[in-house]
């Protein structure tokens, strides 16, 4: 994982960012560290979710975003999976339009 951070800043609710601040107390760290790491469970786990996965995949294929950030979302291996069915689609559809 690279090692250069990108500052942030967002509004939360009082009452999460009270807990946050809570578990950092309870666990010796900074918010930050909390919050860090909440943000990579989540992405974590959702980079597992078949359902988000398939709307990353159609994200993807529709080209609102890229490899790189297909690739971020779902690892190396799921993202070259996706590339290869896009080329297959694309190949198949400029098939289907020069038949036409």
């Amino acid at each position: 994982m690279s090692s250069e951070k990108k500052r942030v800043q967002f509004r939360a609710p009082h009452r999460l960012v009270d807990r946050a601040d809570a578990l950092a107390d309870v666990l010796g760290e900074d918010r930050t560290d909390i919050l860090v790491t909440a943000l990579r469970e989540y992405l974590q786990e959702a980079a597992h979710d078949d359902a988000l996965t398939q709307e990353i995949a159609a994200a993807y294929y529709d080209d609102e975003i890229s490899f790189e950030q297909l690739k971020a979302l779902v690892g190396a291996e799921e993202a070259a999976n996706f590339q290869v069915l896009k080329q297959q689609l694309d190949e198949e559809f400029i098939d289907e339009v020069a038949d036409a």
